[in-house]
């Protein structure tokens, strides 16, 4: 789509200043697309995409984050650091109560945390700089690092670190606990009903601790599993949102033009998707840093951004999106450039040899890409074979290191420690895991520099690491950068305030309210 299509749509939504002063309304009621369909609403134990979807309007977190990754109040209502960085003192709200009316207290907090260290993988991660915590009062809590630790403030949002009720999972079978089919929060909507392979139901707070809200009486998330079918649910009003990722991107210009559609790829500020392409680096052409340049070079990333994923995307500069902290666009460029590509290739000895591309079985989007890829590549002179596989065949192969080029997107968690290094350090490189440094690069350097931006302060040591991290890992390009994704939310005008964090829709409903 392109931007000024978007700019017309986002105008027409009324997200102006003057919209955004508008007083909110209550009462209503939203129809959401889910898919696909969660596995489970416990947020502590799954953390797919769906569950985190639903359950972030069930659960909170001590922090929620601003489209900055801004740490805001959520129910931590203050915090505040030690000159050496390595305490933390968080003031909990007071008056906050789970949907049962139980009162939400420090000792929870310890409670969930010991919880998440066991049931969640990333939480557990997140919480291995930490020494202990304590709570002095029933409204304070107070965590003790190891060490500095540069983004332990960015690890308190509500999929990350949902708090979970001691008083109804202490001293049970925490995968066995009946709450897990009916979970209990501290947030501004409660679960009421689940019919399997229809819908879920959720309903407002009536006693939430932030007067006035919610605006919206209930959420009813809907279960479509076909993509056309969504988007005939949406043309029809049987829904009023369409999250991203419901609908196939080829049909996300048509649904906007819609009447009385809006249409925002924001919302995914946290989560900040980035597409690129493995490459293994450990043999063959690609383990010779030219070919890869060479690719670099060969792939037109603007043709896929606008064509291909509809003007939603931003062309990726290195291994950092523009949206997560200190990221820097001073680094080498790849413009597209089929001359350069076929200079380095030359350069490098390409003779032709055989090169193995798996591209992403997530639907017909990325199946376009792979052969706009394929093409991309033949015409600078790379013999290409595609080698097609459904998901989980494709991960086996990914993690086994049995490709040559594979597509992919990962999450970056705001903070280069979170979710950035684990793909370039050597001591990510584990064969049958996906998701970390599969490509198999190796560099001391860089390893260096992770593990010491990690833990150094201030900020302005941290920037200055991180930026020195991406000119060398764009100059070597481990893996080939494509795009920034964008996944739309389409929306019915109507629907007001819903994307107002930097993880959108996840945790929205509650600024939400209805024009009727």
């Amino acid at each position: 789509m392109p931007k000024r299509v978007l700019l017309g749509l986002l105008l027409a939504c009324g997200l102006t200043a003057s919209a955004l002063a508008q007083e909110p309304k209550m009462g209503g009621v939203i129809n959401a697309v889910i898919q696909p369909e969660p596995p489970g609403l416990m947020l502590a134990q799954i953390q797919n995409g769906p569950t985190q979807m639903v359950s972030g309007n069930i659960f909170e977190g001590l922090l929620r984050y601003s489209p900055k990754l801004e740490p805001l109040p959520e129910l931590a209502e203050s915090w505040s650091a030690s000159e050496d960085a390595k305490t933390y003192t968080f003031k909990l709200r007071k008056g906050v109560t789970w949907h049962d009316g139980k009162p939400f207290t420090s000792a929870d907090v310890l409670f969930s945390i010991e919880m998440l260290k066991q049931t969640h993988a990333r939480a557990r991660n997140n919480l291995a700089q930490v020494d202990k915590v304590e709570a002095p009062d029933d409204y304070t809590v107070v965590f003790t690092l190891k060490q500095p630790f540069g983004p332990f403030l960015g690890i308190f949002e509500v999929g990350s670190m949902p708090m979970v009720p001691k008083h109804l999972y202490e001293g049970t079978d925490w995968k066995t606990n009946a709450y897990n089919n009916a979970p209990i929060g501290t947030g501004p909507f409660m679960f009421k009903e689940w019919q399997k392979g229809s819908f879920i139901r959720l309903v407002k707070n009536p006693n939430y601790y932030e007067k006035g809200k919610p605006y919206i009486d209930e959420i009813y998330w809907q279960i479509i599993p076909d993509a056309a079918a969504r988007s005939v649910a949406y043309e029809t009003g049987k829904v009023d949102v369409l999250p991203g990722g419901s609908v196939e991107n080829f049909d996300v210009p048509r649904l906007s033009k819609l009447k009385d559609t809006c249409v925002t790829g924001a919302g995914w500020e946290f989560f900040s998707p980035l597409a690129w392409l493995w490459l293994n680096n450990r043999q063959g052409p690609l383990a010779d840093k030219r070919v890869r340049q060479a690719i670099m070079y060969a792939i037109d990333r603007d043709f896929a951004k606008d064509v291909i994923w509809n003007g939603l995307g931003k062309v990726a500069t290195g291994p950092s999106a523009s949206t997560i902290k200190y990221y820097t666009s001073d680094v080498p460029k790849y413009p597209y450039d089929p001359a350069k590509a076929k200079a380095l290739l030359k350069e490098a000895g390409y003779k032709g040899e055989k090169i193995r591309l798996l591209p992403l079985a997530y639907g017909e989007t990325w199946q376009r890409w792979g052969e706009a890829v394929k093409q991309n590549l033949q015409d600078v002179g790379m013999n290409i074979e595609t080698i097609a596989t459904d998901v989980a065949g494709g991960n086996q192969k990914i993690g086994d290191w049995d490709y040559d080029i594979a597509f992919t997107y990962l999450y970056q968690y705001g903070d280069p420690a979170l979710g950035v290094g684990r793909n370039y350090v050597s001591s990510a490189i584990a064969k049958g895991q996906v998701f970390n440094n599969v490509e198999g690069y190796s560099n001391p350097e860089i390893d260096k520099l992770f593990a010491d931006g990690a833990v150094a302060t201030p900020d302005s040591k941290r920037k200055e690491i991180y930026e020195k991290a991406q000119k060398i890992l764009v100059e070597d390009v481990p893996v080939a950068w494509m795009l920034e994704l964008q996944f739309p939310t389409i929306m019915r005008c109507k629907v007001k305030n819903l994307i107002t964090t930097g993880i959108g829709v996840n945790d929205g409903f509650k600024d939400a309210w209805l024009d009727k």
